[in-house]
């Protein structure tokens, strides 16, 4: 009934789940004449879905700061995680389904077990609003963006940061790892979509083909396609090997906020502003481009053909050699306190467009500054005592103090409740012991009472 802000297909292939700003989540069963189940349950906006990797449980998160485990069948009964003290952006299972890892606008990203269905560890480095997080395929790896322009790297067994892209002329909207694990795609609100190799750190490719910010993305399981949803309502599908922009799709009347592809790349499903899931057959991989236009002839405004301005720089194959002179525009370093300030000048936009800048978020930032990916340092009007810097600086150092904090009583909370369980449970194996060992001896007592005594 509201814009639909997360999709992601059932690894059996039989089911498509969404999440809506109308507070539900959707259960399509894709076989013929098969009912749809709808769940309600949390108190705000969905802004993620995901299937875990056997399709039997799905999770969701909202921003009424909860994450939901749910059970995808006409019960449709549910667990609720809470950890998180703002907004939660978004939610991933690891690919073997025990872990869980959210972001939030709590400036964290966590993780979670699924067995236990409790909160594990923080990561806390971010500095602004986490928009996105997921798993690598090993494991190994988080990928995490936010609103502080970056895109993080984290070792899932120190718990550490092991790297930090910031080239983002504005907020990093989404970020996933390709099926290999050796590739990040992330997208930007500056309408940029990057891919970036994890074996040499660094962009090799960099698309600018969309005129708004983008919303989602999406690898094809082959690795040779990526798909992106935008504010401008399109959806854009990206040949990884060739560099460069093949086909756009127009279908919804509105920002596009979500895009996925299903497990076995056949299909992929978009959702939108205007509150319509459509499903999309991938055929782009067997018909040629020009084939396509030609079909097309009669529209009166057909696609234009790509150009070499779709990709900066434009590769012929991933595997290739990359050309030496790859720029990447650097990104103007500005303040915490600075950038505190600029978060805080958020404006409102009309509910599709807020819905498709911001995932779900209210009060999306629409920077005039990020023509073409440049910035510029925030001016602090002169009226302002020079003292304001230092002294907003001062107060974002304390909140991230108090982050830290937070997240070290969360890690040992989480340990003090995992002893009070394992005493909880040895405390009661022993009174089983008593019991049984006092039921023995009484009906040994009973036994040596009630039996006769013979005399010889």
């Amino acid at each position: 009934k509201d814009a639909v802000m997360c999709a992601d297909f059932n690894p059996n292939r039989k089911q498509l789940a969404s999440g809506s700003v109308d507070k539900s989540l959707m259960i399509w069963n894709l076989a013929p004449k098969a009912r749809a189940f709808r769940f309600v349950g949390h108190q705000d906006v969905i802004t993620g879905v995901h299937f875990s990797p056997f399709g039997n449980l799905v999770a969701t998160s909202s921003q009424d700061r909860t994450v939901r485990l749910w059970t995808p069948s006409m019960k449709g009964e549910s667990t609720v995680f809470k950890a998180h003290t703002a907004a939660v952006r978004s939610v991933a299972f690891s690919h073997d389904g025990q872990r869980l890892v959210t972001a939030s606008d709590d400036k964290s990203v966590k993780v979670w077990s699924v067995h236990r269905q409790c909160f594990v560890y923080s990561l806390n480095q971010h500095t602004n609003w986490v928009r996105c997080a997921r798993f690598s395929p090993d494991g190994r790896l988080i990928a995490s963006c936010g609103d502080d322009r970056s895109i993080r790297l984290w070792d899932t067994s120190t718990k550490h940061c092991i790297n930090c892209f910031t080239d983002y002329g504005g907020s990093a909207t989404f970020v996933d790892f390709n099926s290999s694990g050796t590739c990040i795609a992330s997208s930007g609100a500056d309408r940029t979509l990057k891919i970036w190799d994890l074996r040499t750190n660094k962009l090799i490719q960099h698309y600018q083909v969309h005129s708004a910010g983008i919303n989602s993305i999406s690898f094809h399981p082959s690795n040779n396609y990526l798909i992106s949803g935008s504010s401008d309502s399109t959806i854009k599908i990206l040949d990884l090997l060739e560099g460069r922009l093949i086909y756009t799709l127009h279908g919804h009347k509105g920002a596009v906020l979500a895009v996925a592809f299903s497990r076995a790349g056949d299909l992929f499903a978009s959702g939108g502003a205007d509150g319509q899931v459509l499903m999309w057959r991938t055929n782009f991989d067997t018909k040629p481009y020009q084939d396509v236009l030609q079909q097309h002839s009669r529209r009166s405004t057909p696609d234009p053909p790509p150009h070499l301005s779709d990709i900066h720089p434009r590769g012929p194959h991933l595997h290739h050699p990359q050309p030496s002179a790859i720029q990447v525009s650097s990104v103007y370093s500005t303040h915490v306190s600075d950038y505190f300030l600029l978060n805080a000048s958020r404006t409102g936009s009309t509910a599709g467009s807020q819905a498709g800048a911001d995932r779900g978020g209210r009060g999306r930032r629409e920077d005039k500054e990020e023509e073409r990916g440049q910035t510029h340092p925030l001016e602090v009007p002169s009226g302002h005592p020079s003292s304001l810097d230092t002294v907003l600086r001062h107060i974002v150092q304390q909140l991230d103090i108090l982050t830290q904090t937070v997240s070290v009583l969360e890690e040992r909370l989480t340990l003090t409740e995992d002893k009070l369980k394992e005493c909880l449970l040895h405390q009661s194996q022993i009174l089983k012991e008593v019991r049984a060992s006092g039921e023995s001896r009484r009906m040994e007592r009973d036994g040596v009472e009630g039996s006769p005594v013979h005399f010889t």
